[in-house]
């Protein structure tokens, strides 16, 4: 490190991205510095991930025990609820454990913790409050922030929610208008509908999670319908007044109320404060500018995480981190961002990695589908949810793994064993000569590989 620097590494930011890099960084032996505005962890670990999935678990329980009937378990039923107090309490524990996990990573590793907002003084060096800290390499990981789109007019008293607000509910609404039908909207409207609330998704797209496949989307879309949440496709919201959101919807102007409403359109990366403009960082659609190994336009700055707009996962910025330092440290690393799994998390369960069929049918002349419904799927049948499906999309001639999509139980973590195939380039026919244990649902995976190469043993 040149003497005239504090830092060999300052990160900018400690969420997953930024403070996973912190701790790589001081481990491969640099003076390693983290400057965080607001809470260790980031969104992720504190309103964001962590959270949402905590109260999934909850409602998960409740849903387990109102049906514990179905598996000859008595005693219990529709009297069973959950005390929001208690369940913010929990939140809370969960939270408070994880953030102070990070806090004793950083600082066991002897990362120097700074809190305050950074802001670019020149190239090298940032101003936090009345302290100026200079560095070799300083890499932002600032992520991201929920967006209300200009486009949307707020009038009179609302009610409006974003997902932090609705992770600190201490009550559950009547009723919830959600725009949005993304990741965030259909995970909140599956916590608020088991909880009670009366939920409406409005959407601008015909069809919700627009990263999933479409066909496992609707198979999701339908089994929310039955569980009583409504959906409005291809709407455009224009206006919310007093508790109204105003829509044009089918060539009509349309209007709901509801108690609550949540934005959950999306995110975007967050640089407030950062004078980023300044320095001359140049921006691509609201982000930091970036190339295949995170360098920003000036060679010393690299931007990973939401704040580079790629893909807005935890576990991206996480693994954009340490490509950083890859390259910063000469051993550069690309990252293919369509071998990135991604998950949405009711139940059943939703996981991806790679092209959809409509992507993989642009992009390949020869694709094969497999398709292995749970229903023939002896651990799904246990579980007593058998409505789900797993499709894989192969490449006609190699049997190259291109796309895998699945909803049942347990895919959140299936998907793992699909990345790291896809990751060293392993085929299907490798999938299908894997021994499989049974009963499991991860045995349905070489099942939908079958199904795409030839034939299914167990599915006609």
């Amino acid at each position: 490190m040149p003497e005239n620097y504090d830092f060999d590494v300052v990160v900018i930011g400690a969420g997953p991205g930024g403070y996973v890099t912190a701790v790589k960084s001081a481990q491969m032996g640099k003076k390693t510095c983290i400057i965080e505005k607001e809470y260790l962890g980031g969104t992720c670990l504190n309103v964001g991930c962590i959270p949402t999935k905590t109260m999934i678990k909850s409602v998960n329980l409740l849903r387990d025990i109102r049906g514990a009937s179905a598996y000859a378990v008595e005693g219990v039923g529709d009297k069973v609820s959950i005390s929001m107090p208690k369940l913010q309490e929990r939140k809370k524990q969960v939270v408070s454990r994880l953030v102070s996990g990070v806090n004793g990573l950083l600082k066991g590793n002897k990362v120097e913790i700074v809190t305050g907002v950074a802001s670019f003084v020149d190239a090298h060096t940032l101003q936090v409050g009345e302290r100026r800290i200079s560095a070799e390499y300083i890499i932002v990981a600032t992520g991201s922030k929920a967006i209300i789109p200009s486009f949307i007019s707020l009038e009179g008293k609302n009610n409006i929610l974003t997902s932090t607000e609705a992770l600190a509910l201490d009550h559950v609404p009547e009723s919830t208008v959600i725009v949005g039908g993304g990741v965030i909207g259909v995970e909140f409207a599956y916590i608020l509908n088991q909880l009670g609330s009366k939920v409406f998704v409005l959407e601008l797209m015909e069809h919700i999670l627009p990263m999933v496949d479409k066909e496992i989307s609707s198979l999701a879309k339908d089994r929310m319908e039955k569980e009583g949440i409504t959906f409005g496709l291809g709407a455009k919201v224009k206006k919310v007044k007093d508790n109204t959101v105003f829509y044009e919807h089918e060539g009509k102007e349309q209007s709901i109320r509801a108690d609550a409403i949540l934005m959950a359109v999306g995110r975007a990366p967050d640089t407030d404060g950062l004078n980023a403009q300044t320095i001359g960082l140049e921006f691509e659609r609201g982000a930091l500018k970036i190339d295949q190994n995170m360098r920003t336009n000036i060679k010393n700055i690299y931007a990973v995480g939401d704040v580079n707009g790629k893909v807005m996962l935890a576990h991206t910025a996480s693994h954009e981190g340490l490509a950083a330092l890859n390259t910063i440290f000469d051993k550069p690393v690309s990252i293919n961002y369509e071998r990135i799994p991604s998950c949405v998390y009711l139940d059943p369960e939703i996981a991806c990695i790679g092209l959809t069929e409509e992507e993989a049918g642009k992009r390949y002349s020869n694709i094969k589908v497999g398709r292995f419904p749970m229903a023939a799927n002896g651990k799904s049948l246990v579980e007593g949810d058998t409505s789900g499906l797993f499709k894989v999309i192969v490449e006609g001639t190699y049997g190259e793994i291109i796309g895998v999509h699945l909803y049942g139980k347990h895919v959140t973590d299936i998907i793992s064993e699909v990345a790291v195939a896809m990751e060293g380039e392993i085929c299907a026919e490798e999938i299908i000569r894997a021994v499989y244990p049974h009963p499991t649902v991860s045995e349905a995976l070489p099942e939908a590989f079958m199904a795409a190469t030839g034939r299914a043993i167990h599915g006609l």
